[in-house]
């Protein structure tokens, strides 16, 4: 097994944020071993969204819980910022938004918010600050003194969002955020992630199941294999960085997604 983790600095292009080469990771199990990831090789750059698509179980997930040290590979190097992992998260150099709110229910949205504050040790005028700029980004100024069960599905998951945001974090890691909202709300939200990400800049990684969303969305798709995960096509989109919603019936998007979808289709023949 090689040493795990470590960044292979010499072959990290110069402007990656992220970078992984030959990245394995088998879980063992009592079933016996699982495959979750096979020799991804992946750079992602900063400013980009990046959307990982792939079908259940292909290790998207899995591959955004490695860059943010939740799971250790078994094989290969990656880097986050140049650093491990594990450095980058101790240095706070990402900000995770998983499936699910995770708010806690007997604090204020405000308070679930400046939680990482609080842990961070800034201090609580700048707190106060902080927790102002990011509740203005996603839309829920005047909602701090609520509390989450006070809020919609949706709110919740945008105040989770401003959670992740509030170290001012240079790179977003979102784990399927909007995948249990209704289509209607999805499509607000996602409108609204554009326009956070215009203003921040920020690198985001993306996981979902849905071919629009990841088209609509990203400036380059990921498309991954069933089990063992692997990387079987990067898309670069052509879109322009300004999308409005009704850009999705355009004859570029259309091909794009065709494209997409092409791509998830020759990932299954490939395992038979």
């Amino acid at each position: 097994m090689m040493a795990q983790n470590q960044p292979d600095t010499t072959r990290t292009q110069a402007g990656a944020v992220i970078s992984a080469s030959n990245l394995s990771l088998t879980f063992e199990t009592n079933d016996g071993p699982v495959h979750a990831l096979k020799d991804v090789d992946l750079t992602i750059n900063k400013g980009e969204f990046v959307s990982f698509i792939g079908p259940s179980g292909c290790g998207k997930t899995t591959f955004l819980r490695v860059l943010a040290d939740l799971e250790q590979p078994t094989d290969g190097t990656v880097s986050v910022n140049g650093m491990t992992p594990r450095e980058a998260r101790r240095k706070r150099a990402y900000g995770f938004v998983f499936q699910a709110a995770g708010l806690y229910p007997w604090r204020t949205i405000a308070g679930n918010i400046k939680l990482p504050l609080e842990i961070m040790g800034i201090p609580k005028a700048e707190q106060k600050q902080l927790v102002e700029e990011v509740l203005d980004l996603v839309h829920l100024s005047g909602f701090e003194n609520k509390f989450p069960w006070q809020l919609s599905g949706g709110m919740q998951q945008r105040a989770s969002i401003a959670r992740a945001l509030s170290f001012q974090a240079d790179i977003l890691l979102m784990d399927e955020p909007f995948g249990a909202l209704d289509e209607i709300v999805r499509d607000h939200l996602n409108e609204q992630l554009l326009e956070l990400w215009a203003k921040t800049n920020k690198t985001i990684g993306f996981v979902t199941h849905s071919i629009p969303e990841a088209v609509y969305l990203s400036t380059k798709i990921v498309v991954m294999s069933p089990r063992p995960g692997r990387v079987t096509e990067v898309i670069e989109s052509p879109l322009p960085r300004e999308r409005p919603l009704d850009i999705r019936e355009s004859p570029e998007f259309l091909e794009l997604a065709h494209r997409v979808r092409e791509g998830l289709r020759a990932g299954h023949e490939d395992d038979v």
